[in-house]
């Protein structure tokens, strides 16, 4: 039943406690007879080679659970573990893409980290409904009411605080449940770590407990206008009505349930079992999904329902030595195995070979899959990540997947040994798998240039190469060079540009005239393309390149106009002086003349690529760089010097904070000077600073700054 089921993701920020909270949940769930710990390399989500070597989550991964709810009927669980770490953010991406609910785990130390407001946010543009559970309680220097005042300055959000510790750092003791208003007593008996019981709040938390319970019933409140009124007249709220309008409130949005215990200590793990059944939304309270037509281009819905059309969402895939392993999530229909579908992204058919319900790195074979379910196909030959498949008969287009671009790329060097076709093969899978991992050829140097989202990024992703083609890790023979920028140019102002193209080669010459204006492209200009481009049934271009055409009478014929478009968008992938894409442009062609008999379609694409190139030269560029977010964080000693270090690698400062001794400095750097920075962090700390960084924007560079490639000599 629809109504049973929950697909959660659990997402945070680095080393908040995500995959030990996992694990806790596969424990209690009965899922796992033992539990596992990051530390010892041993958990279900964390199976990856590279993840247990480095202690991080770097793959999502997906595990199915079930657990009782109120009634004693079982509650089907999907929940996917994702990575913490920024370079890692896609898989964040695509796994809230498919979710209909989330955990967001923070820790009672680090508070609200940057990732965790990236992640938190990326949440919000999937509007997906969020539990909040404070970890690590337990640790020195935990901070309970610390963390709930973060959530609500950086994340703007309501928390309807649902439970309360007793006793922090080496004195927690556990948590009182505010919704069942008693202290849930942990047996520090039973080796297992199983049996709890509900006791009367300790005569200490008494006051706290009947204060934080009176804030929990007003917050309710906002999603039950009854209930304030009981609460004004002084009436009795039971735990039921509570619960409602907390799960109400929750999927509306209204505000954010939290929670908290320390999952390495087994305490507070199964209360917040209880909250994801009895707050996360269902399928079925989720808005049914829209979808285009794509022959039509008409609006199409699709109901978590079996009797629907079947629809459903690559959002993940796996390569495997026998095929990939295809993650999908079923929105409407049953997906049966054997069964004939339809890829409407690239209008090719498809044959489900296996159905498989995800545990980690095992498997148990379904027969079918019913709306709202997350299962693992194999057998497609043609889907990837994002694409949609979907009954033959009834064919419909689900909103794909967007993912940020690469900031970073290295030369991949390679010895004479390497197979080039295997290394091929295995860079072909891995920008399949990995959206943002990008691949191309440098065509002056030749060199295979890998891209993506940051050092640790393009290092882990080697590994996997190497792994894919046997090489032992830390074999030499597959490096990466010196990392390089990802840098963007647009042109140095507006200008208006005319080109007669005339070429007599003997037989029928070639001449075009195109007069173009140029607009490099502010924030409203951008809005206002990007607007436009929807309402016109198409998706914004990634780089905002934008062309239009304003021609009149004729004077070029509308055949010849797409020659012009297709000119100017070949020439804006590289600069004639610097080799990266142009963005942020507008390009109009407003007039220009034909010859009669040598006139062409060529003529007039030449006639755009030497416009192009002559307008770089006419105005100049300006050259932009990716800015970095970065959160430092050390203890407060070595402020100063952190301070420094960023002025000097072009940062600015936008924030120096305290809190128990520990430091955080938040500033925007380029990533140019962020190379190389972990170590020296960690050098000019003694090893007791972090830091964090992600993609904040573009800005302006002074070319002489910027670390690029010599300029081409011509």
């Amino acid at each position: 039943m629809l109504d049973k089921l929950r697909n959660i993701g659990i997402i945070a920020h680095v080393d908040a406690g995500k995959t030990t909270t996992t694990e806790r949940i596969l424990y209690y769930s009965g899922t796992k007879h033992k539990f596992g710990d990051v530390d010892d390399g041993d958990t279900t989500t964390d199976f990856d080679p590279l993840e247990r070597q480095k202690g991080i989550t770097i793959n999502s991964a997906a595990v199915s659970i079930d657990w009782k709810d109120s009634h004693d009927n079982d509650v089907a669980i999907n929940i996917i573990d994702t990575p913490g770490h920024v370079d890692f953010t896609a898989e964040v991406e695509r796994s809230l893409r498919v979710l209909d609910g989330g955990v967001c785990v923070f820790c009672a130390v680090g508070g609200v980290e940057v990732q965790s407001e990236t992640v938190w946010f990326q949440a919000n543009k999937y509007k997906v409904p969020r539990i909040a559970y404070i970890n690590k309680l337990d640790r020195l220097g935990s901070d309970f009411k610390g963390c709930v005042k973060e959530m609500q300055t950086k994340l703007h959000c309501v928390p309807a605080i649902c439970a309360i510790p007793v006793g922090e750092s080496s004195e927690f003791k556990g948590i009182i449940d505010l919704i069942e208003n008693k202290f849930v007593l942990k047996d520090d008996t039973d080796k297992t770590h199983v049996r709890k019981s509900l006791v009367e709040i300790p005569e200490s938390h008494q006051d706290i407990a009947a204060e934080y319970r009176e804030k929990l019933l007003d917050t309710a409140s906002l999603a039950d206008d009854e209930m304030a009124e009981m609460i004004l007249e002084g009436k009795e709220i039971s735990k039921e009505r509570l619960i409602a309008a907390l799960r109400k409130g929750t999927i509306e949005g209204k505000f954010n349930p939290v929670y908290c215990g320390s999952s390495k200590t087994f305490h507070g793990v199964q209360v917040l079992l209880d909250a994801v059944v009895n707050f996360l939304p269902s399928p079925l309270d989720r808005p049914p999904v829209e979808a285009i037509n794509p022959k039509t281009k008409e609006k199409v819905i699709r109901n978590p329902d079996p009797k629907d059309p079947f629809s459903g969402l690559a959002f993940k895939t796996v390569a495997e030595s026998n095929g990939d392993l295809v993650y999908v999530r079923v929105y409407s229909g049953v997906l049966k195995q054997g069964a004939s579908v339809i890829n409407t992204t690239f209008n090719r058919g498809e044959r489900i070979a296996r159905l498989y319900r995800m545990m980690g790195n095992t498997r148990q074979e379904l027969d079918e899959a019913q709306p709202g379910a997350i299962v693992a196909v194999v057998g497609l030959k043609n889907t990837y990540t994002g694409n949609t498949l979907c009954d033959e008969d009834h064919p419909v287009a689900l909103e794909s997947i967007s993912f940020p671009k690469p900031v970073i790329s290295a030369a991949l060097t390679t010895g004479k040994t390497v197979d080039t076709g295997k290394l091929g093969e295995a860079l072909g899978r891995m920008t399949r798998d990995d959206p943002t991992i990008k691949v191309h050829t440098d065509e002056e140097t030749k060199d295979t240039i890998l891209s993506g989202m940051g050092e640790l990024h393009l290092e882990i992703t080697l590994e996997k190469i190497k792994r894919t083609l046997g090489l032992p890790q830390g074999d030499p023979i597959l490096s990466l060079g010196k990392p390089r920028v990802a840098y963007r140019q647009t042109l140095g102002r507006a200008t208006e540009l005319v080109t007669k193209f005339v070429k007599q080669t003997g037989g029928r010459g070639k001449f075009a005239v195109i007069h173009v204006r140029y607009t490099p492209l502010d924030a409203e200009g951008i809005e206002k393309w990007t607007k436009q481009t929807i309402e016109d049934g198409d998706k914004p271009d990634p780089n905002n390149v934008y062309f239009a055409s304003e021609i009149v009478g004729g004077v070029v014929p509308k055949e010849y106009v797409p020659s012009v478009e297709d000119g100017i968008r070949n020439m804006a992938k590289r600069g004639s002086k610097y080799p990266f894409p142009f963005v942020d442009l507008e390009c109009v062609l407003f007039d220009g003349k034909i010859h009669p008999v040598d006139s062409s379609q060529d003529a007039f694409r030449m006639a755009a690529e030497e416009n192009f190139r002559d307008v770089q030269q006419a105005v100049g560029i300006k050259l932009l760089e990716p800015i970095m977010t970065v959160v430092a964080v050390s203890p407060e000693q070595y402020q100063g010097s952190i301070t420094g270090d960023i002025n000097r690698r072009r940062g600015v400062i936008e924030e120096i904070t305290s809190e128990k001794g520990r430091g955080i400095i938040r500033a925007k750097v380029p990533l140019a000077n962020l190379f190389g920075y972990t170590s020296d962090l960690r050098g000019a700390t003694s090893g007791t600073a972090s830091f964090s960084m992600e993609f904040s924007h573009y800005a302006e560079v002074n070319e002489s700054l910027a670390d690029i490639p010599k300029p081409d000599k011509k």
